[in-house]
């Protein structure tokens, strides 16, 4: 079993997020202005993460915004790694989520790398609060 750094264990609530392009302009928030999920972490190494657009109903025929995913992770205290081995996105099975991690106010903070979403290269956060 890997050693995991206990700060993470435990189950999370998304309230918030938030995505910027490479000039630091706000862009739309990833998974809209109602963004919900839960991601849990057990100290043996296995999460799972379900996150959504959580509005009630969705404007004009868009599309919902939905991801799941499980696997075996690790985390050294600033970079959380999962090995995806079940996903809502079947591309994602058999990679890796790589996302920094920080602490701050009570709650965490995941961010992934820079990468392309709703057609813009930007950098995303998204902000978690402890269940329980």
């Amino acid at each position: 079993m890997a050693n995991i750094d206990s700060r993470i264990v435990g189950i999370w609530r998304m309230v918030g997020t938030k995505g910027a392009d490479d000039s630091g302009k706000a862009l739309p928030p990833p998974y809209g202005p109602k963004a919900m999920g839960l991601v849990t972490f057990q100290a043996d190494g296995r999460m799972m993460a379900v996150l959504c657009d959580g509005r009630r109903e969705m404007p004009g025929g868009e599309a919902r915004p939905f991801m799941s995913y499980a696997g075996n992770y690790t985390f050294d205290g600033t970079t959380l790694s999962t090995r995806v081995d079940a996903s809502s996105e079947a591309s994602r099975i058999g990679g890796e989520q790589v996302r920094t991690v920080r602490f701050e106010a009570g709650g965490m903070v995941l961010a992934p790398p820079r990468r392309l979403f709703a057609g813009v290269m930007q950098r995303q956060e998204l902000f978690w609060e402890r269940v329980g």
